[in-house]
């Protein structure tokens, strides 16, 4: 079982250390997350597995007692992996909205193509888009804006 786990956790790091090399914002960011997912593991890993079994208690100290009874299962690895796993998230979210701005502000998703000094206009199909969007509030009545008071 430890090589298997240790074979899934090598290729999550692989796969998530390619998806980080490519171009694509969304790529990279998936790589990140893929990366995480292996690190996740091998946090858990270290927490030996092999010392799991039917038998395992969970780590609560019995009425009674003053340390816990062998054999239990190691609560820290669990504890730290549960952390990362919310830290990861937050940190998917905010580079998924980084990803959308930058894609919304320079109409590209390529990174080198970011990186391009005759990329300082917007895009022309931003700019098509911004002249519809124009059109169609122009046309609307002010009244039929929510917000907005009629002859003020």
């Amino acid at each position: 079982m430890v090589t298997w786990l240790a074979m899934l956790i090598g290729g999550l790091y692989a796969a998530g250390f390619y998806l980080m090399l490519r171009r694509s914002l969304i790529k990279i960011i998936l790589g990140l997350a893929i990366f995480a997912h292996g690190a996740n593991l091998m946090i858990l890993a270290a927490g030996n597995p092999r010392r799991v079994d039917v038998d395992v208690k969970i780590p609560i100290v019995p009425e009674g007692a003053e340390q816990l009874l062998q054999p239990y299962a190691d609560p820290l690895p669990q504890a730290l992996v549960l952390t990362a796993i919310v830290i990861g998230f937050g940190l998917q979210a905010f580079t998924l909205a980084l990803a959308k701005s930058v894609y919304d502000r320079m109409g590209v998703d390529d990174v080198d193509a970011m990186r391009d000094p005759d990329l300082t206009e917007p895009p022309t199909r931003r700019d098509a888009q911004e002249l519809v969007s124009h059109e169609e509030l122009d046309s609307v009545a002010p009244a039929a804006l929510p917000g907005t008071a009629v002859g003020s």
